[in-house]
């Protein structure tokens, strides 16, 4: 993906429609990285079965929710859709304009990041459509070079 921002900026970008191999969860917060793993692993041996080509990037969409649990697809970008195979179903990145900020670090910086994307929409005066994703880049042996874009659709 390229772009014009640096880490800690914010930006906004159009987006072309991604499809995903995910597995679709509704989780309580506390449980999001044990869920994380576990669909992972569901994901990983999937795709072995599936014809869906090159696989990309690492993604997780997610939507927020009212009470405490987290609406989220933990998945990979793939280059078609295809037939559900046991949890592992397609899905897809949508299209569109989007608010964007890309986090240098470790995971748990993410929900900073999440709070500097949404803090800006605001004051932008940018109304997020409660569809957000992330997509990660290669992990690196140190998780202080790890990049993670975070993204919001905008309504």
């Amino acid at each position: 993906m390229t772009s014009m921002s640096k880490p800690g900026e914010c930006s906004i970008v159009t987006v072309e429609r991604q499809i995903t191999a995910v597995v679709k969860a509704v989780v309580p917060m506390a449980e999001i990285p044990d869920a994380q793993r576990s669909s992972r692993r569901k994901i990983d041996a999937a795709l072995k079965s599936l014809d869906v080509g090159p696989v990309g990037a690492s993604c997780t969409l997610w939507r927020p929710s009212a009470d405490g649990r987290l609406d989220m697809e933990p998945g990979v970008v793939v280059s078609h859709a295809f037939e559900p195979v046991g949890d592992v179903v397609a899905s897809a990145l949508p299209a569109g304009r989007v608010a964007r900020f890309l986090l240098v670090g470790p995971f748990d910086g993410l929900p900073g990041a999440w709070q500097t994307l949404f803090a800006w929409c605001a004051k932008e005066g940018l109304k997020p459509a409660g569809i957000n994703w992330e997509i990660y880049g290669d992990m690196s042996d140190d998780p202080t070079r790890q990049e993670t874009w975070v993204h919001a659709l905008l309504a």
